[in-house]
């Protein structure tokens, strides 16, 4: 009886890696590529020790600890331990969104779209189609761990030995069955692929949040969190593989309750019931503006509040900044203050630039709810009334381009209450909103992609992040990576002013608004002409 609930897995998951053998490779190849370029950038980036060392000092900051994690191997900073340091956690965090997309995409998105429940009128096992979508993103983790280990090892770096990197890639591994797990487990909970999404990228970001937290408060409280788990391995430095192991176990744990929750779940429901509506539509629903924030109502509030934290998450650590480069005469030699303007305010223009590319994954969401809404069929009924294409997509655009300022305004809110709590000579909230909303015209650059994908091929949606994720790469590590300026200039964040550093620009932003309003208009011209998918 037990072993017919997992009738025809093998063929399901020949199925799926069917389906995602592409999509798969792309993820596999990209994140073994950021790391290898990574690794050998950091080779060559430093003539002497001297050099290496110096921007070791710089880590001990609580503001780079909260953002990459607590320091190990800063006594002899050589290139396996600064990859390990600089790279392991924002690797995994990548890996983790690869899970948690995969999983939904042939969970709760599948049950949503009808395949499920036409895969089972075949002779399928009750579990075979959990169990496949399990395997089949276990194995593309096992594969992506094997990937970057190899890979690393053969670079023939003297501190990249192979203990070390197996233990990396295994690290990474893990964290992505983790992240499979859990999401396994909210697509029996939830109802729909979005609440699914939802509730595992809050469980992501809350274990980044809380890592940061406890590495530069309280060290116990990172061992709460399954990235302070990652960071405990201690890469080519200790390498201890226990962490890898309790990750793993905890994984074998959720996943298991899944299967168990899915056994008795009926199909197209969650564990967790759906609160029924109202019987009478209010007003705010009968216009694609109402009905479209309606929908992602629960996703907002959540980013909102997230948003919020992450601001005052780094905006607490920023009272210690003057004191730990005034005291530390190696940074003080290293570091050239810029006349007129505090090192913590110089600081500031990298969180900045960082903040506003995180504020930016909630509005490109918005917006591209359209494209899922579309693909379930959702459009034609709203289009057979009396709204219009260009309506329908403005709305959508509208919730985007408002959120997307709240978004990036609530972070700066947040930091700069964390920061003037913390800080002896506080930082303005004027100069707080002029450092970050300069980053609007970038922002609206890349919903502005979003749109235009949308209007002419929604398959290409997938550029948005592209780009998106590469300019995180260029901004982020640009400077320790010393890449050539060329490659900030291929994203819209490279063009931004750091204020306030730097002053602004006003035909750098005119033209950038610019580029996102063309952008925009020929989405909204493309979205008008194009066949609406059935």
């Amino acid at each position: 009886m037990w072993k017919q609930r997992f009738t025809n897995t093998g063929s399901l998951i020949l199925f799926t890696l069917k389906r995602d053998k592409i999509r798969i490779t792309i993820w596999l190849l990209s994140i073994t590529m950021m790391t290898i370029l990574t690794a050998t950038s950091f080779s060559g980036l430093y003539a002497n020790e001297q050099e290496r060392q110096a921007i070791a000092e710089t880590m001990k900051n609580p503001a780079m600890t909260a953002m990459v994690g607590k320091g190990y191997g800063l006594e002899n900073y050589t290139e396996g331990p600064m990859l390990a340091h600089q790279m392991l956690l924002f690797t995994a965090i990548v890996v983790a969104i690869l899970s948690i997309l995969l999983v939904t995409r042939h969970t709760r998105n599948d049950e949503e779209e009808g395949r499920v429940e036409l895969i089972r009128s075949l002779p399928i096992g009750r579990l075979a189609t959990v169990t496949s979508t399990l395997a089949v993103v276990i194995a593309t983790n096992v594969c992506l761990s094997i990937f970057v280990a190899l890979t690393l090892f053969s670079l023939g770096i003297d501190s990249i030995n192979l203990n070390g990197s197996l233990l990396y890639g295994a690290a990474l591994g893990a964290t992505g069955i983790f992240f499979t797990s859990i999401t396994l487990l909210f697509a029996q909970l939830s109802s729909n692929s979005r609440s699914t999404i939802g509730l595992s990228f809050t469980v992501l970001a809350v274990s980044y949040l809380v890592r940061a937290v406890g590495d530069v408060s309280n060290e116990g409280l990172s061992w709460i969190s399954p990235l302070g788990w990652v960071l405990g391995t201690e890469v080519y430095v200790n390498n201890y593989w226990w962490p890898v192991f309790l990750t793993l176990i905890s994984s074998i744990i959720i996943a298991m309750t899944a299967l168990y929750l899915h056994g008795f779940r009926d199909l197209g429901s969650g564990i967790i019931p759906t609160k029924p509506g109202s019987i009478h539509a209010s007003r705010l629903l009968q216009s694609p503006v109402g009905l479209a924030f309606r929908l992602q109502r629960t996703g907002i509030i959540a980013w909102a509040i997230g948003m919020f934290i992450l601001g005052a998450s780094y905006g607490s650590v920023l009272g210690d900044l003057e004191t730990f480069f005034s005291s530390n005469e190696m940074l003080t030699q290293m570091l050239s203050p810029v006349e007129g303007y505090t090192l913590t305010e110089q600081f500031m223009t990298m969180l900045m630039a960082i903040i506003s590319m995180l504020c930016t994954i909630p509005p490109i969401m918005f917006l591209l709810k359209l494209k899922g809404e579309e693909k379930r069929g959702h459009l034609e009924p709203i289009l057979s009334r009396s709204v219009s294409r260009s309506k329908l997509l403005g709305s959508y655009l509208l919730l985007s381009l408002i959120f997307g300022f709240i978004m990036l305004g609530l972070a700066i809110l947040g930091l700069w209450v964390a920061a003037d709590s913390v800080m002896d000579d506080p930082i303005s909230l004027q100069s707080f909103l002029k450092a970050g909303l300069v980053y609007l015209p970038a922002l609206w650059i890349m919903t502005g992609i979003g749109v235009a994908t949308i209007g002419l091929k929604p398959k290409l949606t997938g550029i948005t992040w592209l780009v998106l994720g590469y300019s995180f790469f260029v901004v982020y590590l640009g400077g320790m990576l010393k890449l050539p300026e060329w490659m900030a200039n291929l994203s819209p964040y490279g063009h931004i002013p750091q204020i306030p550093i730097e002053e602004i620009n006003y035909v750098t932003l005119a033209t950038l608004s610019f580029i996102a309003i063309i952008l925009m208009i020929v989405g909204f011209l493309g979205f008008r002409n194009r066949d609406i998918t059935r």
